[in-house]
């Protein structure tokens, strides 16, 4: 109740200091009363206790400074009057301001839209209930590596044996989908989960409810709150009607809460159905008996009191209880536990790597920032040694001054950070825009949420701390007869080097590492853009259709695929066209072993990337074709034929002609009939992989692609008229037919760059960036300088020394440290580049052009910050000069 009382009459002070004052005088002439009737008790006349009485005490004003400063609201009050003192003087210097916010601000937006990143795919919970105490539960295989899904029965096995868990689900990642409403069809992504999946994750739904115990069979569905929003215009009623998806009707049962997309950070999918409804949507769905198809993903909530160690032993435990029971199947398996918001285990490390590097970066620009940020209050605190003289022989302590000093640079900085966190957004928007070449639906959109705000002031404070405390350290011990004759600390005689020059060399060397890195991300980016990926990648247009999804039989799809393929090839500017299960530089696509009968297996992989083709494929790529022929319209019940690429004859025919040999692969038998040129699989970047090229028309029924069938033209002309007239004919066929994936080939192979793009934007941003707070640091210093030598320039001048020598001597001095800033960076730039080698391709990391260039172009630019005020000290009036005092 004390502290409550006091806290209560400091905020009544504060806030009424008049009032306050009148209770103070009104309690001192009550004390001062009783203080004299006690004294002329005593024998004392009234003259001599009334004068005793007021020395005792003191001045009303005195008296009123103690109260004042006995409570904690004088410290308030203190620094609220540093805090309108440190406004005042910084509204007369908007120069100063706006450079210093603007140079903390690129720091923090370069940091925070880094740490967005972060906070997205490593901090931020899964969006469920409880989520510090949901895992997903992988499996290990050969003693212990990491990582895979799980096959049922395992899932079946860890619910019914695991007793750590209060629940455990199970879902199908990914599950294609048209779902038709008055609208043209969609095709959405969505997943398969057990019944108990959203109690397990503990989800409020939007509206209605999750699955129920006993729809694990039934034709229920959960859409996404996007889909609920687009597709559905937010219709509460929804709940319980029925919508068609993929040709089934489906009743929806509840709507997902906003943000929700599944338990995958990445992935995005927009509906889920019951998992033992999957046969009525994906053909050739996952067996749920076999042990030996890995396919579902584990969600488990931990019980209440249960550790996550004592989980592990728990499911060790089980690991060799399944062992011993199916030892064809689990022998040598284990499990492994993540947290649900945790990156994939096979990509984490590699993730986080890189991140740790991006933050690297950005904290080296931060680094600039806070440097030159230092220069220039170290310059501001230079001219100001007289007012703190003079303040210190006042009575001012030392570390009143710094407390000051301090506030203004963290005021300073909590501005840049402010400005920091609108670039953060601006940032975060550019880089949601960057898109990866797969055909299912992720989301890898970034922003700026409470963490990043968070983490943005913090780093602020810290920024105005360390960028405050030397120039506000040195600014508060003055030299008293120098400082109170005007001889500013930083124009000593003699002095050649200043912490501002070394502040300043740090700055170049820094950015020359930024710089050389940007340069050779942009070499690999150019380089890479330059490959021959094998293909045509210009002049080509592709859509997307899945006939799975509308109940389509086999050879209704290949009937339907070869009427869209001879349509589309007929219209105006078309010069040929073709169908495909998937688009090269896809980032990974249906691969098998092979093997050649008769001969040994080649050394090593022998994993072969597997395309179905239809007719004109090659010509419509441009692939050229090497020996054999063509796919055409293969007979379905004929010998299965194939078209191999050189890679493929290099590997498992050491170059001998292969057409007519017979090949294996994952147990069928094909014929090569033709051999192609080498293209590029998966990325942009990856080593030579061999290619079998499969008939289209004879594997639509044995081996049905989720990701569609993709319809590509050739063409002369306007893509955007072209795009139209392709979706009419195949709407033509069928108005049902959901069609996505509708870009250029040129598009296609732009988005197979996202690495390099990305790398190369992120880190050309940070290093322009650094480079230009180094020149403002550098042009500073140079500024600085010529200002307190324009008494020493004028002798100069007077004395018959023409201005050419003076921009001489100017330069002089500021290349000096540029040139120090090099031999200094070039080796740690060399260093750093060492450890971009596994993200550059076609350039080494000591690139010749890069290592030349950068330092030559950092000169040049130095040079120019140097020639500015060199250039404006030629132009000192001599008699001007010498009349500064």
């Amino acid at each position: 109740m004390g502290l409550l009382r006091s806290t209560r009459d400091g905020i009544h002070a504060l806030r009424d200091k008049s009032a306050r004052n009148d209770e103070i005088d009104e309690e001192l002439e009550s004390f001062l009363a009783e203080s004299i009737n006690e004294k002329m008790r005593r024998g004392m006349t009234a003259e001599d206790a009334i004068r005793t009485a007021r020395a005792e005490v003191g001045s009303a004003q005195a008296v009123r400074h103690k109260v004042w400063r006995a409570g904690w609201e004088s410290g308030v009050d203190l620094l609220w009057k540093d805090f309108t003192y440190t406004l005042r003087r910084l509204s007369r210097l908007p120069g100063l301001v706006f450079i210093v916010v603007l140079s903390i601000g690129l720091g923090i937006a370069a940091n925070a839209t880094i740490f967005s990143i972060v906070s997205k795919f490593i901090l931020s919970p899964a969006p469920v209930g409880d989520p510090a105490t949901l895992l997903t539960v992988y499996r290990t295989y050969d003693r212990g590596q990491c990582c895979n899904n799980l096959p049922f029965p395992v899932y079946r096995d860890l619910r019914e044996q695991a007793r750590s868990f209060s629940g455990v689900s199970a879902y199908y990642e990914l599950v294609p989908a048209s779902i038709s409403t008055s609208g043209e069809p969609e095709r959405l992504w969505g997943q398969g989960a057990t019944e108990n999946y959203f109690d397990v994750a503990q989800l409020r739904m939007a509206a209605g409810r999750g699955f129920a115990a006993n729809e694990y069979h039934a034709p229920v569905i959960v859409l996404g709150y996007r889909v609920w929003k687009q597709r559905f215009a937010g219709d509460p009623s929804i709940i319980g009607k029925p919508i068609t998806v993929s040709g089934h009707l489906y009743t929806v049962v509840g709507v997902a809460p906003p943000g929700f997309h599944g338990l995958d950070e990445i992935l995005d999918p927009q509906f889920w159905v019951p998992l033992g409804d999957l046969p009525e949507l994906i053909a050739n769905s996952p067996k749920e008996d076999s042990r030996h198809t890995q396919w579902v993903r584990i969600a488990a909530r931990l019980k209440p009191g249960v550790t996550q160690a004592q989980c592990i032993e728990e499911l060790g435990v089980i690991a060799e209880r399944l062992a011993q029971a199916h030892p064809e199947s689990d022998k040598n398996n284990g499990f492994h536990i993540e947290p649900t918001n945790a990156p994939p285990p096979r990509g984490k490390k590699a993730f986080e790597l890189f991140i740790t590097a991006l933050s690297a970066v950005a904290l080296l620009v931060l680094c600039i920032a806070c440097a030159n940020v230092a220069n220039l209050l170290l310059a501001q605190g230079a001219q100001r040694q007289r007012e703190t003289a003079a303040r210190i022989a006042l009575g001012a302590t030392r570390a009143q001054l710094l407390r000051q000093l301090l506030l203004e640079s963290i005021l300073l900085a909590l501005a840049g950070g402010a400005v920091g966190v609108l670039l953060s957004i601006w940032a975060t928007y550019a880089l949601s825009s960057f898109r990866l070449p797969v055909p299912i639906s992720v989301d890898i959109s970034v922003n700026v949420d409470w963490r990043v705000l968070l983490y943005s002031f913090l780093l602020s404070l810290f920024a105005g701390f360390i960028c405050g405390f030397a120039p506000a350290w040195s600014a508060s011990r003055p030299r008293m007869p120098n400082a109170l004759k005007g001889e500013e600390a930083l124009a000593r005689p003699g002095r050649r080097w200043s912490l501002r020059s070394f502040l300043v060399v740090a700055q170049i060397s820094v950015s020359l590492i930024l710089l050389c890195a940007a340069g050779l991300f942009l070499r690999s980016l150019e380089s890479a853009s330059k490959i021959d990926v094998g293909f045509r990648s210009r002049g080509v247009i592709m859509m997307a259709i899945d006939p799975q999804l509308h109940r389509y039989t086999p050879e209704r799809s290949v009937q339907l695929l070869s009427a869209a393929r001879e349509r589309i090839a007929a219209l105006p500017g078309v010069i040929s066209a073709t169908t495909t299960d998937g688009v090269p530089l896809s980032m990974g696509h249906r691969s098998d072993d092979f093997e050649v009968p008769g001969r040994s297996k080649p050394q090593g992989e022998n994993s072969v990337e597997l395309y179905m083709a239809g007719p004109d494929y090659f010509a419509t790529l441009g692939i050229p074709r090497v020996a054999g022929r063509d796919l055409g319209e293969e007979n379905l019940a004929a010998t299965k034929v194939g078209v191999v690429n050189e890679e493929f004859v290099r590997r498992f025919f050491h170059g001998e002609n292969p057409v007519g040999h017979m090949v294996t692969g994952a147990g069928v038998p094909y014929q090569i009939v033709g051999v192609v040129k080498d293209t590029k699989a998966r990325t942009i970047n990856e080593d030579q992989r061999p290619v079998f090229y499969r008939s289209i028309n004879q594997f639509i029924a044995a081996d049905p692609s989720q990701d569609g069938y993709t319809i590509m033209a050739r063409y002369e002309g306007d893509p955007s008229t072209l795009i139209d007239a392709m979706q009419r004919q195949i709407h033509a066929i069928d108005p049902s037919l959901a069609i996505f994936n509708i870009k250029t080939m040129e598009e296609h192979v732009h988005e197979a760059l996202f690495l390099q793009r990305l790398v190369g934007t992120v880190f050309t941003v940070f290093a322009i960036t650094g480079l230009l707070l180094a020149l403002i640091g550098l042009y500073g210093v140079i500024s600085y300088s010529v200002n307190q030598r324009t008494k020493e320039i004028g002798v100069r001048m007077a004395l018959g020394a023409r201005a050419v020598e003076v921009q001489r001597m100017i330069v002089r001095g500021g290349m000096r440290l540029a040139l120090l800033a090099v031999a200094l960076g070039l080796p740690m730039a060399f260093a750093a580049a060492k450890l971009t080698t596994s993200l550059l391709y076609g350039v080494k990391p000591w690139d010749v052009a890069t290592f030349t260039l950068v330092p030559l172009l950092l000169v040049a630019v130095s040079l120019l910050a140097c020639w500015i005020p060199s250039r404006r000290a030629s132009r000192v009036d001599p008699m001007v000069a010498l009349r500064v005092d």
